[in-house]
């Protein structure tokens, strides 16, 4: 208790003191005399110095050769003076791509669980921090969420300069501007703002960088924690936020003038602002032939509507216009339903949510034995409800269709989980003038959202002809390399809040 009321006194703002001995106590109580703190003493020059560092966290064999043989080795007799052996180690014999000179505690605790190795000197008030940093962390491979037929290969890793250069890497251009920040109390969590500087909308960025400065929390370890701090009035249900795992695709958002943060620790990238037509676009839309991406932008948006209304709509005219099906489809219905306990609704409802329990099941469990679900699902949900009479064939088979067209366009599946429940809901209460009704105030809901000054549904409402080229119809190259489109320029943008 003593060492806690002592350590809560210790401000990280404290000025680094003039004593060794002083610095180093202070260290140890900060950190509780935390065993990863590695604290090596020693004489140069005949003054006293100490390098600490935080195991695990800084290559050692960098440490070793570096810092370590060159200390061993100082023979100057010009820099027996503290100060005349901090310039000597700072400008000549020390030299490293980080480096940095540190004079607050706070400061030096940080960089030192940041992997720096820090350099005190006894009778010196400040420090040097080096960037040795060598922690283990995953290497680039192939983004799990975001696959292609061509392109590259690469995605996001948990290591955010890692991440930056694989943008670099993308766009060699001076305008290309990375901004560090440090945010979250306890984590203290790197992230870092990216954007093009004679691209951006400087309304945009300033809005990015005011809703960073609000943020309060203690700890971040992923980007989904500063995610609702980007979303606005319809950030509760509709992304106005999105997520990226690949640096090209990454590279093209900015490059329309939108901005990209980067959080340390999460190969998944935040760009903003967002619009509902990129859910259905991807990269592989701009490596083949504009037909082919045309039709597979078709498909998407057919997937999309048939996962979302499917359900809904076979409730509602099963229920209660059944008029509108030919008679012996009506005939085959009524057969397979005639059994079953219960309403067309509840049988929806329940054999959705028995399939989101087993899509849930199969991500949690191991995948050695993940396999086991699809097992599971086919027998028992498909064929055993069927054969006791639970649930009627016709349903089994809008379930299944309706599952495998939602993981057509992955981006939107969260709002078409629930979107898909109200809809059925909609439909079995008040048929297609219900789901009809709701459909429409979602559409309406859409269309008056604005994200960063931008409209939401951009470049469909409002209609801008110039954007049109790549909405659903994508033009060749040659056609869209006349003249650039950011975001600032869609019909509709206004000024930031």
């Amino acid at each position: 208790m003593e060492n806690e009321a002592v350590r809560t006194r210790i401000s990280p703002t404290l000025p680094l003191s003039d004593r060794l001995s002083d610095n180093l106590k202070n260290v140890k109580l900060i950190t509780d005399n935390s065993s990863d703190v590695i604290i090596k003493t020693g004489m140069v020059c005949q003054n006293k110095i100490a390098v600490l560092t935080c195991e695990g966290m800084t290559s050692t064999d960098t440490l070793a050769e570096l810092i370590y043989n060159k200390l061993n080795f100082i023979e100057n007799k010009d820099a027996k003076s503290p100060e005349m052996l901090l310039t000597y180690l700072f400008e000549v014999y020390l030299t490293a791509a980080e480096q940095i000179e540190i004079k607050t505690l706070g400061e030096l605790i940080l960089k030192m669980q940041s992997g720096f190795a820090i350099i005190l000197i006894d009778g010196i008030v400040k420090a040097i921090a080096i960037g040795i940093q060598g922690y283990k962390s995953r290497g680039v491979d192939e983004p799990s969420s975001e696959l292609n037929v061509r392109g590259s290969r690469e995605g996001f890793t948990e290591v955010i300069r890692t991440n930056m250069a694989l943008i670099r890497r993308r766009i060699k251009s001076p305008t290309l501007v990375f901004e560090m920040q440090t945010i979250g109390e306890r984590s203290n969590t790197d992230i870092c703002i990216c954007y093009i500087s004679d691209k951006v909308s400087p309304k945009i960025l300033e809005n990015v960088k005011r809703r960073i400065r609000s943020v309060k929390l203690n700890t971040i370890l992923e980007s989904g924690y500063l995610q609702p701090y980007f979303e606005g009035r319809g950030g509760w249900f509709f992304s106005e936020c999105g997520t990226c795992e690949r640096p090209d695709t990454f590279a093209a958002k900015l490059y329309e003038g939108r901005v990209g943060i980067l959080v340390d620790g999460t190969p998944f990238a935040l760009i903003v602002p967002f619009l509902f037509i990129e859910n259905f676009q991807t990269l592989d839309d701009y490596t083949q032939k504009p037909f082919y991406a045309f039709f597979i932008r078709i498909v998407r948006l057919c997937a999309y509507f048939i996962t979302l209304f499917l359900p809904g709509a076979y409730v509602a005219v099963a229920s209660y216009h059944p008029e509108m099906l030919p008679t012996p489809l009506i005939l085959n219905l009524a057969a397979a339903e005639q059994t079953a306990p219960y309403s067309l609704m509840a049988e929806c409802i329940f054999i959705h949510f028995m399939y989101e329990i087993l899509r849930e099941a199969g991500i949690r469990l191991p995948r050695p034995i993940g396999h086991a679900i699809g097992v599971v699902g086919g027998l028992v949900i498909g064929d055993i409800t069927v054969s006791a009479g639970l649930v009627g064939a016709p349903m089994v088979l809008v379930v299944a269709l309706s599952g495998l067209c939602s993981f057509v366009v992955p981006a939107m599946y969260e709002k078409v989980v629930v979107l898909r429940f109200l809809y059925i809901i909609a439909g079995g209460i008040f048929g297609l003038y219900g789901l009809t009704l709701f459909a429409g105030a979602v559409t309406i809901k859409m269309c008056s959202l604005s994200t960063y000054g931008i409209p939401y549904m951009s470049p469909i409402s409002p209609f801008s002809p110039k954007s049109m080229r790549d909405m659903l119809v994508r033009a060749g190259w040659r056609k869209m390399a006349e003249g650039d489109v950011t975001l600032q320029s869609l019909n509709g943008a206004i000024e930031n809040d």
